[in-house]
């Protein structure tokens, strides 16, 4: 490590405040190049901690004044640098110090702090964006009473909005108007917010179960009030599970979302005021797809849900991230699954979880869900601290059961409400009321990686038993190289020949207890053998991915096709679907390189058809099905020499072949899952359109012009934007006249719209086509993209990096020089945004040789980059150790 190069910071060096904050009020005076914030802040001593100076965290502030208990400090009395206002000699007893600083929202590009988009002025302050208004004790486990009283000029922001409940407004002099807002539950500074601008809202009550009325309100552009309505409806049904299913009710008298353009990340809980990504909120059936829907449903639910999990109780540190993000991911899931398919939510989840999280694990990047160290906490806002967290959480209500989880989350509440916490806080009350021994269990936390779980079953005819045998290994990542076994809980059911489950008895049970046993691994290799098991079964493994492992298993190919038949398990039915094609799509690859004959996919071709015919079924299940694995999935399943042109030949190759076997069913269930009536985006209407949509898309593929002549007809005709998109999907990966038809169609119709165009810009991104990268950088000029936006840079350059396999890995490596390039051009203006884009790097080693060098070139470039950002440095300097 060179010397100016920046040092991590260790879990092992958590210490307590020197300092508490017990009150806080702030004046702030909006102006968009010098916003004047006067902080009056009544401090003491931290009791349990050493006693030293009063070192306060700022960024990017001009100080103005400092003062203790009403006398001004001289400039000898306090100490700045670009991090810290350090003041030495601190009064021992309780005192009140007040800063005045002042910051520039117009020119912070960085969206960190305050800032000033689009005319709307507004904070993003997690993780450390408070130290960017004013000088603070930023960290999560400093919690302190909010009043905020906000100034601006009335017409240029004639609404000014912050956390709590509104106690006082009115005009000042000077065209300027003052609103003062009070937050009485003690909260980090993170979680705190301002919005004001020119800004519309729609309005709704909730009445709480124990009878209080809430205001609901969601703020928006003007003229955007029409989109609002499922976002609020999505709201109250949250509000409502909330209570119902862990007893938490709202507790202010208001609650209010704010919708803005201009976003680091998708959403934000801050008390009582949750800031969100537009694209998260607005949507009416012309301009949102269900896909919007259904993320807008789970993301107010998951911010909403924060209330209780992140904001009466927080974060002891950021180490502890998980402790907030994994356990409300889990608790969105959870009510995402009992207002939609619960079946399709978790295949929905797991492939998250693979083409994310597993990544992370078997890559340099690869850290616990609990990180021992960071440079930048910004970069370990990941898929392994949520959607792994999530799991883990998951593992706990497999192990305790829905009541006993309940009870350890109701004594999780009591114990720390109003409390900075910690996993073991967190693990300790689902122990104590859920009567679990969690202590192996906790290795989950501390260790990283993805387990292999490797399971052989033995039939004895004579005995009649079957028996399993289970092993774990996990592979060594950085700084970890030797695992200590883990508590794996795997769900099993054995499936007769009949296609029927079996009852299932274990050694030293008198009875069979039902037909799915949650197995409890946590040894190295144990063996459990069942009993009475009158014929040979086919088993049933990991059943509703009960842990976040790879699974290995002695299964054939033709068992792979036994299961995605006869499972009762809908997700393991998917899963054996998924292995099948998998197998068979890792076989093409490997004819394709060895100049073999292909095979067609039979299995998966006749499945389809019986799928496609079997109107008992759930549509969204029956699209979920018959979709192939992706190209990224096959990389990785491969995960050494990956070759992305014989992946993507193969699998186009295996499309091919299934669309031509069953073109008459397909057209069939294309026509049969047509709907009559207006749009609705529940999720009945939504599968039927899921279902229909992927028979268009192979359809479509098939040679001559009926197909691509049908996809130009379905976009001609679509009503809503979903299936409007799906057509442009498929045929902007198709070279005919139609294709450019329908884009500039598209653009004439959707051009004013924002959130539309960052579709359009993002199809094209992934398109498969030969000249992809050639249009990309056409796009990088075109009026519905810049830089400065992240929504946008998300749609167009990091689709491309993330989402389009054979064009982003190019054999000349044009690809990753874009995506470099942008990298540093973004690092300039938004490091968060670029460190995020370089994880498009992540998986550089599993590659063939030639793409392996190029892509190591340009990170090497990157971080050999004088003056870059800490964020950018970690991940390049990681990614290539």
């Amino acid at each position: 490590m060179r010397a100016e190069d920046p040092r991590p910071i260790l879990l092992k060096d958590y210490a307590p405040p020197a300092f508490l904050i017990e009150d806080v009020r702030l004046e702030i005076d909006l102006d968009p190049a010098t916003t004047r914030v006067r902080a009056t802040l009544k401090m003491r001593r931290n009791p349990d901690a050493p006693r030293g100076p009063l070192i306060l965290n700022g960024q990017k502030l001009a100080l103005h004044e400092v003062a203790i208990d009403g006398e001004m400090l001289s400039g000898n009395a306090y100490q700045t640098d670009s991090e810290h206002l350090t003041i030495p000699d601190a009064p021992d007893g309780a005192f009140t110090l007040e800063i005045l600083t002042s910051c520039g929202p117009e020119a912070n590009t960085q969206l960190l702090g305050l800032y000033l988009s689009s005319g709307i002025y507004c904070t993003q302050c997690e993780a450390e964006g408070f130290r960017r208004i004013t000088y603070y004790l930023d960290r999560p486990d400093v919690m302190a009473v909010f009043t905020t009283r906000i100034i601006a000029d009335q017409k240029f922001a004639p609404v000014l909005l912050s956390n709590g409940n509104l106690t006082a407004s009115g005009k000042l002099p000077g065209n300027k108007h003052f609103a003062e807002w009070h937050d009485p539950f003690p909260k980090p500074s993170y979680l705190f917010a301002l919005v004001a601008g020119d800004l519309a809202h729609v309005e709704d009550k909730f009445v709480t179960q124990s009878g209080r009325e809430v205001t609901l309100r969601i703020f928006v552009e003007r003229g955007n009030e029409d989109r609002c309505a499922y976002a609020m409806e999505a709201l109250k049904r949250s509000m409502r599970w909330d209570e119902e299913v862990f007893g938490r009710e709202y507790d202010l008298d208001i609650f209010m979302i704010v919708a803005v353009s201009a976003f680091n990340m998708g959403a934000m809980e801050n008390k009582g005021l949750n800031v969100f990504n537009d694209k998260y909120i607005l949507a009416r059936p012309d301009t949102a797809t269900d896909a919007d829907y259904a993320a807008i449903e789970a993301i107010i639910a998951h911010e909403y849900f924060h209330n209780w999990t992140g904001n009466r109780i927080t974060c002891r540190d950021w180490f502890q991230l998980c402790l907030k993000e994994g356990l409300t991911v889990f608790r969105d899931q959870e009510f995402t699954a009992d207002m939609r398919s619960r079946a399709v939510k978790r295949i929905s989840d797991v492939r998250l979880l693979r083409s994310h999280q597993f990544p992370e694990d078997q890559g340099p990047l690869a850290h616990p869900v609990r990180p021992d160290s960071y440079i930048e906490i910004n970069n370990f806002y990941t898929a392994t601290v949520y959607e792994k967290g999530a799991e883990l959480v998951r593992m706990i209500h497999t192990l305790a059961g829905p009541k006993r989880f309940r009870k350890g989350m109701d004594i999780y509440f009591e114990r720390h409400d109003g409390e900075a916490a910690t996993v073991e806080n967190f693990l300790d009350a689902l122990a104590d009321g859920a009567k679990l021994d969690l202590t192996q269990f906790r290795r989950w936390y501390s260790q990283a990686g993805t387990p292999e779980v490797l399971v052989s079953g033995r039939y004895d005819t004579a005995r009649q038993t079957y028996t399993l045998k289970i092993s774990q290994v996990c592979a060594a990542t950085p700084g970890q190289k030797l695992k200590e076994p883990y508590h794996i809980p795997i769900a099993v059911g054995l499936v007769g020949p009949d296609g029927k489950d079996m009852a299932l008895q274990l050694d030293d049970e008198e009875k069979a207890k039902g037909t799915t046993r949650v197995l409890n691994l946590t040894e190295r290799t144990q063996t459990f053998r069942f009993h009475n098991v009158e014929e040979k079964p086919v088993p049933s493994l990991l059943r509703g991915f009960t842990a976040p492992v790879t699974l290995s298993a002695n299964l054939k190919e033709r068992d792979w096709v036994f299961l995605m038949t006869h499972d009762s398990d809908p997700f393991n039915r998917w899963e054996a679907s998924q292995r099948y094609a998998s197998g068979l799509l890792i076989s093409l690859v490997e004819a394709l390189q060895a100049g073999t004959r292909l095979r067609k996919g039979e299995a998966f071709a006749e499945m389809t058809r019986k799928l496609l015919a079997d109107k008992k079924l759930d549509p969204d299940f029956v699209a979920q099905m018959i979709q192939l694995p992706g190209e990224q999935t096959i990389a990785q399943l491969i995960r050494e020499n990956v070759d992305v042109d014989a992946i993507h030949e193969a699998r186009e190759h295996l499309r091919l072949s299934i669309a031509g076997a069953i073109k008459d069913e397909l057209l069939a269930a294309y026509r049969r899952q047509r709907i009559e009536g207006p749009y609705s985006p529940d999720a009945s209407h939504a599968g039927r359109r899921a279902l229909r949509n992927i028979c268009l898309s192979y359809l479509a593929i098939l040679p001559g012009s009926d197909g691509v002549a049908l996809a130009a007809r379905h976009f001609a005709e679509a009503d809503n934007m979903t299936d409007q998109i799906a057509a442009l999907g498929v045929l902007v990966n198709i070279d005919c006249p139609e294709r450019e038809e329908a884009l500039a169609a598209f653009y004439d119709q959707w051009k004013d719209d924002h959130l539309v165009m960052d579709k359009w810009l993002a199809i094209q991104a992934t398109s498969s086509l030969p000249g992809t990268l050639d249009n990309v950088n056409r796009l990088l000029r075109h009026p519905a993209f810049t830089i400065r936006n992240p929504n946008k840079v998300r749609a167009l350059i990091t689709s491309f990096a993330t989402a389009n396999q054979v064009r982003f890995h190019a054999a000349d490596g044009a690809g990753y020089a874009l995506v470099a390039d942008k990298v540093l051009e973004l690092d300039s203006l938004n490091p968060q945004v670029a460190a995020r884009l370089l994880g498009a790097f992540k998986s550089w080693r599993q590659f063939a040789p030639k793409r392996r060098a190029l892509m190591s070139k340009q990170l090497a470039r990157i971080a050999g980059v004088e003056g870059i950002s800490r964020d950018v440095f970690e991940i390049a300097t990681k990614t290539l150790a």
